[in-house]
């Protein structure tokens, strides 16, 4: 007895092993899906919307990444949307080096994700936003081999590049992940991209792929004066550049871009300055200083006797590495006509503020040419114009002088903001031309192109899990 007791235990983890393989294969996954961000889940707004979209379909939805920024209540208060935070890498990692750091965070990763993944109910496709791939592509793929589960991926962009910009494109990392990436990419079931040009590419590659366009949910729409009057007087209790310089009456309840009058009606201040806003992730693929030097030269063409130009609040939000030193720029500038704010922002705040502006400007040039900004969906949802710095596959967003104006530097983005804002006070016609043409833009919703493009795929017989 004693002699065959050991044995018995040396096998029990290979039995375990099988008879859970097993079980998954057998056990019908519900109509359900995992959605996996190896980040903030809150600073990946397409996969909530995914997640969003698949609860009013009837699917039950594991929501698995990184805690961080605050959820949307539409997330946290839906029942069918259960979610698991990893947890962070410890800190200690972090004084090893370079390399190593590299090496213990994704051990690190594989590990919490894969048990995490393992443990939580079965679901019939696992979705992941990519990037990262490191090692979000190879521990999904592993656990839906022995899950029985559908292997579904949403190019966002490309890993590889963004590893590039740190680290430079020959780095042996970026080779490395570049084979990595799109290796374990020919494993998905189901692919989704964000522009037809990254479709195109990943065809090349041998990995078919449908176009998802970003479109903006319900809540980003034009803001009413009534909802931006409380919203700035919210935020000008912490930032005075919400607090008008002059008051049009004692008294009276403003804010620098709208009054309350004494028949308490609110209404736009006839001398408010023009509102500029921009969202940047304060990486080295969004180059603030083009803006930044914009924002210089404007003060000076404002400070001529025969300026007509209103003044200018910009604010700009996101967070990112870049945002300290820029900040430091920002508050040693000694400027009368331009104001800069990096305000931060509840998630149900953004929208109001995004539809209250009126001009947006977008810096992303995107590590690999092939991707879209999300924000300026956003100010688009909003029916607002944007400036938008040109890369290869932008006109899929922006059309220049039809929804927007495209950019290569900061000298022909400040003869944009100064034609769009020469008649501000008079009729703003470039404007109103450009907000009218994005009415097409906002009369589709994200749930609506969702249900066109992902649902078919989801409810597909040839798809299902057995």
């Amino acid at each position: 007895m004693y002699f065959v007791v050991g044995p018995v235990l040396l096998y029990l983890p290979f039995v375990f092993m099988f008879l859970y393989i097993s079980l998954n294969y057998f056990v019908k996954g519900k109509k359900s899906v995992c959605i996996v961000v190896l980040g903030d889940l809150g600073r990946s707004p397409r996969m909530l919307y995914h997640s969003s979209s698949f609860a009013k379909e009837g699917f039950h939805v594991d929501l698995v990444g990184y805690g961080g920024s605050k959820l949307p209540d539409s997330i946290r208060r839906n029942n069918d949307i259960r979610k698991y935070l990893l947890p962070d890498v410890p800190a200690c990692v972090k004084y090893c080096p370079q390399l190593l750091v590299f090496i213990l965070k994704v051990i690190f990763q594989s590990v919490t994700l894969g048990v995490t993944m393992l443990f939580s109910p079965k679901a019939g496709f696992i979705m992941i936003q990519n990037p990262p791939c490191i090692p979000t592509l190879a521990v999904c793929w592993l656990v839906c081999w022995l899950r029985g589960s559908k292997l579904v991926i949403d190019w966002h962009n490309y890993g590889y590049t963004i590893l590039s910009l740190g680290v430079g494109k020959q780095h042996t990392l970026v080779k490395i992940a570049n084979w990595y990436e799109f290796y374990f990419g020919k494993f998905s079931a189901i692919n989704f991209c964000v522009t037809n040009a990254m479709r195109a590419d990943l065809s090349s590659l041998g990995i078919s792929a449908n176009t998802l366009y970003d479109k903006a949910p319900e809540e980003f729409k034009k803001t009413q004066v009534e909802d931006k009057h409380e919203l700035l007087l919210k935020l000008s209790e912490k930032y005075d550049l919400f607090v008008p310089d002059k008051k049009s009456e004692k008294d009276t309840e403003e804010t620098v871009l709208t009054v309350k009058q004494s028949d308490g009606k609110i209404v736009n201040r006839q001398d408010r300055p023009a509102f500029l806003i921009s969202s940047t992730s304060w990486t080295e693929d969004e180059d603030f200083g083009v803006l930044l030097q914009t924002l210089h030269e404007y003060e000076i063409a404002a400070n001529t006797k025969e300026n007509k130009l209103p003044d200018v609040v910009c604010v700009i939000t996101g967070k990112g590495p870049q945002k300290e030193y820029y900040k430091e720029k920002i508050e040693k500038a000694e400027w009368k006509h331009v104001k800069i704010c990096l305000p931060w922002l509840e998630s149900e705040d953004y929208p109001i503020l995004l539809g209250s502006a009126d001009l947006g400007i977008c810096l992303h040039t995107s590590s690999s040419g092939l991707d879209l900004p999300m924000k300026v969906v956003d100010m688009f949802g909003c029916g607002v114009p944007v400036c938008a710095i040109d890369y290869k596959c932008i006109s899929e967003l922006v059309q220049h002088n039809h929804n927007g104006l495209v950019f290569s530097n900061s000298k022909h983005l400040l003869q944009q903001i100064k034609i769009l804002l020469d008649d501000f006070y008079t009729g703003q016609k470039r404007l109103t031309e450009m907000r009218e043409k994005l009415e097409i833009f906002q009369a589709i919703r994200w749930h609506e192109s969702w249900k066109k493009t992902v649902l078919p795929l989801f409810t597909s017989e040839k798809l299902k899990v057995h």
